[in-house]
């Protein structure tokens, strides 16, 4: 596992860290690698995000060429037209 260190790391930046990890009761350490699990994806899950987007776009495609019902304008014609 690699090891990362940063610095110059502004003061308040370090307090509002340091005040995160204390509410989720973690060390700032901990705190930091949930951060980067939350924010910053892998490419397993960039792949994942990307299939996922795929697999959406052909279904809202289908849904699309199946349209069986009237639009809201043609039911408004066809109201008025009574």
């Amino acid at each position: 596992m690699a090891t990362l260190y940063v610095e110059n790391v502004p003061e308040d930046r370090y307090a509002a860290l340091r005040r995160r990890a204390k509410e989720h009761h973690r060390s700032i350490a901990a705190e930091v690698l949930a951060m980067l699990e939350e924010n910053v994806p892998t490419e397993k899950e960039l792949r994942s995000r990307r299939e996922f987007l795929r697999y959406v776009e052909r279904v809202h495609s289908r849904k699309r060429s199946r349209r069986s019902f009237p639009s809201t304008e043609e039911m408004l014609r066809e109201d008025r037209a009574r």
